[in-house]
């Protein structure tokens, strides 16, 4: 589901969490949680896609954000994630790159994707590497690598 106003205050608690953001950008104080829900909710209707809000099946809870992301001057169309800490290591992360990269291929057309990762977010590169993403080498992307899922991924489905 695209981010609502009932995951402001999940949203901003994660946030304000220096860990969980510090390849996102950093923590960000209540207005610029506000501002950065409000980003991502409002690409939906200017792109038609953006990262969902992702909402754990068990407790029904906000835990992160994934989807597909592609800002003007941005390396490619990434599909992205970012999840609170407490749900770090439980797969969610996989899951939803793969269910996004699906969805980004087979329902916005997307020949390709990039996921943008800090050289030093050694658990987003494990994500990436676990879905079976190639580096690639590029100028565009700063500081940060790229890395592109493999021909079998972005191949279209039956």
């Amino acid at each position: 589901m695209s981010p609502d106003t009932s995951d402001r205050s999940a949203w901003t608690a994660f946030l304000s969490d220096a860990e969980a953001t510090r390849f996102i950008g950093g923590r960000q104080d209540a207005a610029g949680a506000w501002r950065n829900l409000w980003l991502f909710a409002e690409a939906w209707s200017i792109h038609g896609y953006s990262n969902f809000s992702v909402v754990e099946k068990a407790t029904a809870r906000w835990v992160g954000r994934a989807g597909a992301w592609s800002p003007p001057d941005w390396p490619g169309q990434e599909i992205g994630w970012a999840f609170s800490r407490d749900v770090w290591g439980r797969g969610y992360a996989t899951e939803a790159a793969i269910r996004c990269l699906k969805w980004a291929f087979d329902e916005l057309g997307w020949a390709e994707a990039v996921h943008v990762i800090h050289p030093e977010n050694y658990a987003s590169i494990a994500v990436a590497i676990k879905i079976d993403a190639v580096p690639r080498e590029v100028e565009t992307a700063g500081n940060d690598r790229l890395y592109v899922p493999n021909a079998v991924m972005t191949q279209k489905r039956p």
